[in-house]
């Protein structure tokens, strides 16, 4: 549950059970010890992401198979994913912290967010329109929560459509378009605008109905604490 009011965050970080896992402790201890910046593995996230996104917009072309396309699709957005959790670890528990550090922490998320939802509207059986609207909803989701902080309010990362749940579907979508049989690949034909749709169409579809929703959801928590506060 991302629901800050339940769940408090004296770093104001986004809660991700698998901070405690042993494996990335002694991951982000290595890379802190190493001397890599987590403004270096910010970047680093970006650029995956981007290549992510480039990938999944390549699978409608014949540039490489679509398959190992998907498969590295899936695997940049979850590293991506990685680099997200382990620059605030090195930050913090390495105790390697910037000035600039939430510059490198959002601009780059920004970008990343971008390039993978826009990719997946270029893939095949996608549609350019449903990426940049997911885009868009993503971009708006997010300045909800800047739009908290900047009135003195706790970060709001409740979803149902946050960051890891939009790469999620993606990667989920990419992995079962890299492995399902060509029988199971399915698509419609719809009208001349949207030719044919399938499965990262859908997972778009859902992505922005859960980016509306979330935005109403943080939007609401604001107004209401604004309300509890002027009371």
């Amino acid at each position: 549950m991302d629901d800050p009011a339940s769940t408090p965050q004296t770093l104001d970080r986004r809660p991700i059970a698998a901070r405690r896992l042993p494996v990335f402790r002694q991951l982000a201890a290595a890379l802190a010890a190493a001397g890599i910046t987590p403004n270096a593995i910010s970047l680093f996230g970006m650029f995956v992401a981007c290549g992510a996104g480039l990938s999944l917009a390549l699978t409608n072309s014949s540039v490489a198979s679509p398959r190992l396309l998907f498969i590295l699709a899936a695997a940049g957005i979850q590293c991506r994913l990685l680099c997200n959790m382990l620059d605030g670890m090195v930050a913090i528990e390495g105790n390697l912290r910037s000035p600039t550090g939430d510059l490198y922490n959002e601009i780059p998320d920004r970008i990343s967010d971008t390039a993978v939802l826009i990719g997946a509207g270029y893939a095949i059986t996608s549609h350019p329109t449903l990426g940049y609207l997911a885009a868009l909803g993503a971009i708006f989701v997010t300045y909800c929560r800047a739009l908290g902080r900047s009135l003195e309010l706790p970060s709001d990362f409740r979803g149902p459509m946050a960051k890891q749940q939009r790469m999620f579907l993606i990667t989920i979508a990419s992995i079962y378009l890299a492995f399902a049989p060509q029988s199971w690949l399915l698509s419609v034909t719809a009208a001349p605008y949207f030719p044919e749709l399938g499965v990262l169409a859908l997972v778009l579809v859902l992505i922005c109905i859960g980016e509306i929703i979330t935005a109403w959801r943080r939007t609401a928590s604001i107004a209401s604490q604004l309300r509890s506060r002027a009371a």
